[in-house]
């Protein structure tokens, strides 16, 4: 059984969706995450999940019960048990039937809203000077600060450097 008690797949498709660039394709990156939409998303429906991408980013920076009960608001969250295509029971955040923005909104805001009930300090942003992008600590300790292994590598670089040019870390001339 896979279970992630972190806030699982919906939380980390938030943090995808927040780290995606305005030129992503994002049918191909809710496919990409096994999201499984029924249809295809209109240009109404990207500009609509691209506005909700933005609202998603604020969660990442200061997450807080009046910040994501505001997203949870705006969705039309209604949860349900399904068990489609010979899955085991599981979880749908919303009606089958609605828009596919409709029903990504509801499953990220639901996604973010368990991962903060059960760790709010699983969520985070990449500590690295001039990164952006966002994370959801799976990691065993919980304390993680850089949204890749090459922003920490690189973070600890420049400090390593820094440690040897200082005053006794340097060769002598």
């Amino acid at each position: 059984m896979h279970f992630n008690p972190y806030g699982g797949a919906a939380a980390e498709l938030a943090a995808q969706l927040v780290n995606s660039t305005p030129e992503t394709d994002l049918q191909q990156l809710l496919d990409d995450a096994d999201y499984k939409p029924l249809g295809a998303l209109d240009p109404a429906q990207v500009g609509a999940l691209r506005r909700w991408i933005r609202r998603l980013d604020a969660a990442f920076d200061a997450p807080s019960v009046e910040l994501l009960n505001g997203l949870l608001a705006e969705t039309t969250s209604e949860p349900y048990i399904s068990t489609h295509d010979g899955r085991e029971p599981h979880l749908h955040f919303s009606r089958i039937d609605l828009p596919t923005v409709e029903r990504v909104k509801a499953y990220t805001a639901m996604g973010l809203a368990e991962l903060y009930c059960a760790a709010p300090d699983r969520i985070g942003r990449c500590a690295r000077p001039g990164c952006s992008w966002v994370f959801v600590d799976t990691s065993r300790n919980g304390r993680r600060r850089f949204c890749t292994t090459r922003c920490s590598n690189r973070v600890h670089v420049a400090e390593h450097r820094r440690g040897r040019s200082g005053p006794g870390g340097g060769s002598a001339a």
